[in-house]
This record gives C-alpha cells, sequence and structure tokens, in this order.
C-alpha cells in the first residue's frame, strides 16, 4: 500500500479540521493497546533508575519467543567484513553501562484536543534505566563500514501489519548518529538480562532520541548507501499538519519535566489530596538535545525556580525541588522544563497529526485539607 493510501485511510477514520465528527471516548482499539502497553506510574519519579517493571513499554506487535542458543545478530551491506554474531561472542566485546531516559514519541497523545487514534498514552511513556552493552561503533569498526555508507538500519523479530502493509519493525540511524560513542547494543538492564518485553536477548539504545529508534529484539544490522524507506521510518513517526502532509521525521526527545504528585490519589479521578503545611515538590527533567539548565515549577499561577540536582549521566533525567507551604483550598501546580538550546515547555500543545512529541506542561489539581 502506497504511503499516500496510507494517509487517505486514517484521513478517512479521523479529519479532525475537516467538521467532521471525532472520536471523544477511547475506541475498543485503543483500549486493547493500552492493554497490552503500560506507562511508568508517576510516583515512580522518587527513583533514579526505573525499575524494569515499571519502566514504560510499547511493542508494536507481538513480543518475540526467541531461543537464545540459535540467535544471531548479522551485520551486512557496505561493510568490508559481513559478521554474524552469537550472544556470547557480544559478551566478550568491551562493554559500557550508560543510564539513558527514554520516552516514546507519542507520549501525551491521548491529552490533545481532537485526539489522534493510537496508543491513548497521557504523560507517564517514560522511564530510566541502566543499559548494558557493547557500543555500535566498536561492531561497526569490526565490520569496516564504507565509505559511501549514509545511514545504518536496524531490524528486528518483530512482525505484523500496519496500514495493511505486513513487515518486521525496522528504523535507520544516520551513520553520523550511529558512530556516536553512546549508541549501545544492549544485552542486560539495570544489571540483569533483559526482559523479554524489553527486547531480549539484545537491543539498540539511543540515548537522546524517542523511544521508536532503539530498535528491541534485534535481528540484523545493515549499512546502506542510500536512505531507507521502511514503514517506520516513512509513514509512521512524523510531524504532521493533516494525513496527506509528507511531515519531518520525529528524532530528538523534545524538553520535559513531570511531577511526583503531591499527597494521595482519588481512586477514579486521581486528583490529590493532601493536609495543608509545608511539602516539598519533586520530579524529573529531561531533554534529547542539551542538559536541562532549570525547572520553574507554577503554584496557582506564581512561578518558583527549583533546584536542580547533579544528573546520571548525559542522556539520564534530572531531579528537581521545590518547598511550598500548602494552604487550604484548591490549587493547580505546574513544572517547565528549559534544556540547554534554549527549548521551553509549551503551556498549550502545537496539535499534529499523529500527536508526536508532545512536551506541555504537566498540570496537577490538588486539594489541600
Amino acid at each position: 500500500m502506497s504511503k499516500l493510501i496510507y494517509r487517505r485511510r486514517q484521513s478517512a477514520r479521523h479529519r479532525p479540521h475537516s467538521g467532521e465528527p471525532t472520536y471523544e471516548a477511547l475506541t475498543p482499539e485503543e483500549l486493547q493497546l493500552a492493554a497490552r502497553n503500560h506507562a511508568m506510574p508517576l510516583e515512580a519519579l522518587r527513583e533514579d533508575i526505573t525499575p524494569p517493571g515499571l519502566h514504560y513499554i510499547l511493542t508494536h506487535f507481538d513480543i518475540p519467543h526467541v531461543d537464545p542458543g540459535a540467535w544471531h545478530l548479522r551485520i551486512g551491506g557496505a561493510v568490508e567484513r559481513a559478521l554474524e554474531l552469537s550472544l556470547a561472542a557480544l559478551k566478550k566485546d568491551p562493554a559500557i553501562s550508560l543510564p539513558v531516559t527514554l520516552e516514546c514519541a507519542g507520549n501525551g497523545r491521548s491529552l490533545l484536543k481532537p485526539r489522534p487514534l493510537s496508543q491513548p498514552w497521557t504523560l507517564e511513556a517514560v522511564g530510566t534505566a541502566l543499559w548494558t552493552g557493547v557500543p555500535l561503533a566498536y561492531v561497526l569498526a569490526q565490520a569496516g563500514v564504507e565509505p559511501e555508507a549514509v545511514e545504518v538500519v536496524f531490524t528486528g523479530l518483530d512482525e505484523g501489519i500496519q496500514a495493511g502493509i505486513r513487515h518486521q519493525y525496522a528504523r535507520s540511524l544516520p551513520i553520523a548518529e550511529a558512530m556516536r560513542g553512546d549508541v549501545v547494543l544492549a544485552y542486560k538492564m539495570n544489571g540483569s538480562e533483559l526482559p523479554p518485553q524489553h527486547g531480549y536477548p539484545l537491543r539498540l539504545v539511543v540515548p537522546g532520541w524517542y523511544g521508536m529508534t532503539s530498535v528491541k529484539w534485534l535481528q540484523s544490522i545493515q549499512v546502506v548507501t542510500r536512505p531507507f524507506h521502511g514503514f517506520q521510518q516513512e509513514v509512521a513517526y512524523r510531524y504532521q499538519h493533516n494525513a496527506d502532509d509528507a511531515g519531518t521525521p520525529v528524532s530528538r526527545i523534545r524538553v520535559r519535566s513531570l511531577m511526583i504528585p503531591p499527597g494521595i490519589p482519588d481512586f477514579y479521578t486521581r486528583r490529590r489530596v493532601l493536609p495543608r503545611g509545608p511539602v516539598t515538590l519533586r520530579g524529573r527533567a529531561w531533554s534529547g538535545e542539551g542538559a536541562v539548565t532549570g525547572v520553574n515549577v507554577g503554584i496557582d499561577g506564581k512561578w518558583i525556580p527549583a533546584q536542580l540536582d547533579t544528573p546520571a549521566g548525559a542522556f539520564a533525567w534530572r531531579g528537581w525541588s521545590v518547598p511550598w507551604v500548602a494552604d487550604a483550598g484548591e490549587h493547580e501546580l505546574i513544572c517547565r522544563a528549559t534544556d540547554a538550546t534554549g527549548a521551553i515547555q509549551p503551556l498549550e500543545q502545537h496539535w499534529n497529526y499523529q500527536g508526536m512529541g508532545n512536551n506541555v506542561v504537566q498540570r496537577v489539581k490538588v486539594t489541600v485539607e
């Protein structure tokens, strides 16, 4: 199916700017996706490193069953030496461990109005793990990348159908990004073997880029001399104005901060309730474009600069805190981060067709008793 036909089908289903009715309640398909995937509870922001069971998960198709004894990673294309490496062989290569914050590109999608139809994330599709593995640059150096190479394509074992197109999940990186020293072929998460849902036996981790780039269940790495035009590269993960807009590719994570909701929640609404008096508001902030340089916390419209913690790594989230003396009544809390490029979180999110890169500020409603 062509890209245009796919977009027309999407457009026929959901034309947010055409005056036609749009979905407000979650569709059965969205509920099904929400049941398969899961977000990180915001209270897990207390942890520097997210436990694997709390880290967000998005699987496009089925989780593959992998026999580690039979699995091999194939490396080919525009290289001097094609390689086929077992997991045992990879574990003998020099290894690095990096704390990296990963965020789904669709995080916040369900907050858009009208809502693009896909995995209905609110704010919690994020997590920070310690990834251990072989630097991708080391493996590519062993293969010998040809001078005419322009991209590196990563293909996973997960296979399915999206928009009528059957394919294995695959994404590419420009050669300069692939040769960065901090891009990892990871076989451990938080010091233990990768869990099946996180890409066992081997996954790619690309610090600073949205999670769709960090291909799981790696099967092959192909160095290519022309840009890759696979579905997940050319049709999915684009910033589009409408269904027929070719759009621009999603890449690095936009600056964002999240607050640990204070007090205790109402079961159904998740609205927060806490006693009056002193409380410390805490949270995390991150960006794929540069270091987080500041976080401001809004309390009923008044902005207060937060105290920043030292980050665990260049691409790991940064803790922040603000003291607050909570008065009885209803309050709205907001957190807003800025990064080294000068980028700052928007107060209102700009709409896009696929619901990508939503980094609008978090608003927390609080009742102080």
